[in-house]
C-alpha cells in the first residue's frame, strides 16, 4: 500500500487586504505555494500584484490578514523577510549600476555572512574565509546563469536580457526556499524568454518554490503548475493553467468586458448612484431658473407671430389671385394721365397769371 504526502507549504498568504487611504488595491486574497512548485500571478494592468508581492516581501504592511512562511508568520520587514528564505526580483532592475557583476552577487549574500563590523574593519582569518567562500558561492551562481565570464564586468554595461539574470542570481545568493519574480521577462525576446523559462525550471529543479508574475500568457502558461488571475485586487480564479485560460471571466476581465459578479461591482454601483444623486441635485435649481426666460421667449415668439401674420395674409392672397387681379392693375394706368392733368391744368392758371399781368404793365 503506497501513501502520498500531501505537499508541504512553502508561503501561505491568509486573508491579505492593502489600503491606500480610500482606495483597495489588494482585498481579502489567499495564496498557497508548496515546496518545488512553480505558481504563476496574473492579471490586467492594475489589479494588485505588484502591491501584493510587496506585501509578502515585508516593503508593505498588509492591513488585514497575514503572510506565514514554512508555518512562521513574517514579520512586516524587508530584510527579516529575506533572512527567514524569500527573495525577489522587481519590476524595473535594481542593480548598482557601478558595482561589477560579481559584486551584485556578493550583496545577496550579506544575509547568510556571520561576520560583522570589527570582523570587517580587523579582516582577521574568519572574515578572510567568509569572504572567500561568498565569492565561491556567488561565482558557482554567475556560472548557473551563464555570466562567469562577465564576472569583472560593469552590471551597467550587460545587455537587458543578462542584467535580468543578473538580478535572479543576487537573489538566489541569499538562498531562499522562495523565489519571487516579478515580470522576469518584460521587454525581452523570444530567445531571451525562451531561456529564462529555461532558469525558471532549472531553479525550481534546485528545491526552490517559484512565484512569477508576468503578462507574456504563453510564458507563464507554460512555466506553471498553477496560475491566480488577480482582477481589480481580489482573486478571481486559481487552478491549472488550462483552466484558467479557458475560463470566460479571465477572458473578460482582459478584454474589459464586464461580468456577473465583478470584484468591485458594488463599488462602482455605489458610484454611480452617488454622481447620478449629485447630477439631479445640480439640475434641479438650473431648471427653476431657466423657466422665466423660457416664458418669455414664448411671449416673444407669440408676439412675433401677431407681428407677422397680416404679412402672411398678404403672400397667401399673392398666390390665391386669379387672372381677374389684371384688371385693377390695368385700371392705373389710366389713372397716371389723370394726374397730370391737374399739372397741366397749374401750368395754363400761371400762363394766364403772367398773361394778365403783362396786359396790366402794358396798360399802364
Amino acid at each position: 500500500m503506497t501513501t502520498t504526502t500531501a505537499p508541504s507549504p512553502v508561503l501561505e498568504a491568509t486573508g491579505v487586504t492593502m489600503r491606500f487611504g480610500g482606495l483597495t488595491a489588494v482585498r481579502n486574497v489567499d495564496l498557497t505555494v508548496n515546496a518545488g512548485e512553480i505558481v504563476g500571478l496574473i492579471g490586467p494592468n492594475g489589479a494588485g500584484k505588484t502591491t501584493f508581492f510587496n506585501c509578502l516581501t515585508g516593503l508593505y504592511v498588509p492591513t488585514e490578514g497575514k503572510v506565514a512562511y514554512k508555518g512562521t508568520v513574517l514579520p512586516p520587514k524587508p530584510h527579516l523577510v529575506t533572512s527567514a528564505g524569500i527573495a525577489r526580483t522587481f519590476q524595473n532592475i535594481r542593480l548598482f549600476a557601478n558595482m561589477t557583476v560579481l559584486e551584485n552577487v556578493l550583496v545577496g549574500r550579506h544575509t547568510r555572512t556571520k561576520e560583522g563590523l570589527w570582523s570587517a574593519i580587523l579582516r582577521g582569518p574568519g572574515f578572510r574565509k567568509a569572504e572567500a567562500a561568498s565569492r565561491e558561492r556567488a561565482m558557482e551562481l554567475l556560472e548557473f546563469i551563464g555570466l562567469a565570464h562577465k564576472a569583472d564586468h560593469l552590471s551597467r554595461n550587460l545587455p537587458y536580457g543578462e542584467q535580468r539574470k543578473l538580478e535572479i542570481a543576487r537573489a538566489m545568493a541569499s538562498e531562499p526556499g522562495l523565489l519571487l519574480l516579478d515580470e522576469p521577462t518584460a521587454g525581452m525576446n523570444p530567445q531571451e524568454t525562451r531561456a529564462t523559462e529555461e532558469l525558471v525550471f532549472a531553479i525550481r529543479d534546485r528545491g526552490i518554490a517559484v512565484l512569477v508574475i508576468e503578462h507574456d500568457m504563453r510564458f507563464i502558461f507554460n512555466l506553471s503548475d498553477r496560475v491566480a488571475c488577480l482582477v481589480q485586487g481580489e482573486k478571481l480564479v486559481e487552478g491549472t493553467s488550462d483552466v484558467v485560460q479557458g475560463d470566460e471571466r479571465v477572458i473578460a476581465a482582459y478584454l474589459g468586458t464586464p461580468f456577473e459578479g465583478a470584484p468591485g461591482e458594488e463599488e462602482l454601483a455605489e458610484v454611480e448612484a452617488a454622481e447620478a444623486a449629485g447630477t439631479a441635485a445640480a439640475a434641479a435649481p438650473a431648471d427653476t431658473e431657466e423657466t422665466a426666460p423660457a416664458d418669455d421667449t414664448a411671449e416673444a415668439a407669440a408676439s412675433e407671430d401677431t407681428d407677422e401674420a397680416p404679412a402672411a395674409e398678404d403672400t397667401s392672397a399673392a398666390p390665391g389671385t386669379t387672372d381677374d387681379s389684371d384688371i385693377p392693375a390695368a385700371a392705373e394706368e389710366p389713372a397716371e394721365p389723370a394726374s397730370e392733368e391737374p399739372e397741366a391744368a397749374t401750368g395754363s392758371d400761371d400762363s394766364d397769371a403772367q398773361g394778365s399781368t403783362t396786359k396790366e404793365g402794358s396798360a399802364q
